[in-house]
């Protein structure tokens, strides 16, 4: 009797384990969901007979959110960390260390910025100003030329407080700027039409013709061309210098699902995941797959970039946050 009851005990704990990896819980952005993510959702559960709960918020409260639930995780993984939010996230010990398999095929070695790969790219983009071209003839072309009065009131930005694009356009008139942004920022302010939470509600004011202008992807007037045939969207980058925003995903410490995790982790840096990229994400992937013809045909090209040193991120993010917030809120 003692021995049946054993083994029924371990048979109920093993179904349990069973059952506690077969859902994997992922923190991400919206876009990502109703992109890339309704391709391989499908893709991975049939691969690995499991499922995929998205979770999806604001980019930029995804580490707030980590770093609440930190003592007791309800996410596996984390998908959409951009380079700005790295410091933030390693200094709290929000992830676990995994090489994944095909770490190799990432091209642009830079992009590994986590010797203990707690953060993995897969795949980046640069900011540009996009603009409507029913409503605007002369689009700027510096950020200096952003503050001529016929641009007042046209320029929708996000967030950086809530939003990794808002919180990168910020970084880049610092990369531009240096010391002087807060004063560039002051003039910029008459140009700004509104500020959003998320990159979503602002494209949708550029699409509906609500706003003029945005801080969007350079990929922006490809995504029209491929989907409508054309655009009435430009796209512009300010001074010849963009700031190349790199997504990472991380397997979140106290995972009760890390063997999927893991897999999940190898999968993104698959030929199936990689090759989804550009026509889901409007991004590039880091791996050498080929670029759909309308990237080729109607991305800018990206010769100058502009970076801000991570340890100079870590070291005054919240501050520059914190100015920024005083001088728009005036």
């Amino acid at each position: 009797m003692k021995k049946y009851f054993l083994l029924i005990a371990s048979i109920v704990l093993l179904i349990g384990v069973g059952f506690a990896g077969d859902t994997l819980t992922i923190y991400t952005y919206s876009s990502f969901v109703s992109g890339i993510g309704n391709e391989i959702k499908p893709v991975f559960e049939k691969m690995y007979n499991c499922k995929i709960n998205f979770v999806s918020m604001e980019s930029g409260n995804i580490v707030a959110r980590l770093i609440l639930e930190k003592s007791n995780p309800k996410a596996d993984v984390v998908i959409g960390l951009p380079q700005s939010q790295i410091p933030k996230v390693l200094d709290e010990n929000l992830l676990t260390p995994y090489e994944p398999t095909d770490i190799a095929s990432i091209v642009d070695k830079s992009f590994l910025i986590d010797p203990q790969y707690r953060v993995i790219p897969f795949d980046y983009g640069a900011l540009a100003i996009d603009y409507n071209l029913k409503t605007i003839s002369n689009p700027p072309q510096t950020f200096e030329a952003l503050l001529n009065p016929e641009y007042a009131h046209t320029l929708v930005i996000e967030d950086p407080r809530t939003s990794t694009t808002g919180l990168d356009f910020l970084l880049w008139t610092i990369g531009i700027y240096g010391n002087n942004w807060q004063n560039y920022w002051e003039k910029l302010v008459p140009t700004i039409k509104t500020v959003t939470s998320g990159w979503d509600s602002a494209f949708q004011m550029l699409e509906s013709g609500e706003a003029k202008m945005m801080v969007s992807f350079a990929t922006d007037e490809a995504y029209n061309y491929y989907y409508y045939n054309g655009s009435d969207i430009g796209v512009v980058i300010p001074n010849g210098e963009a700031y190349v925003m790199v997504e990472y995903a991380g397997i979140v410490k106290g995972t009760r699902n890390l063997a999927l995790a893991k897999d999940f982790m190898n999968f993104m840096l698959s030929k199936d995941f990689q090759s989804a990229i550009p026509l889901n994400q409007w991004m590039y992937p880091v791996t050498n797959v080929p670029l759909p013809k309308v990237f080729i045909d109607h991305a800018p090209s990206i010769t100058k970039t502009i970076t801000i040193p991570l340890d100079q991120i870590s070291d005054s993010l919240s501050n520059w946050i914190t100015q920024w917030t005083e001088i728009i809120v005036k």
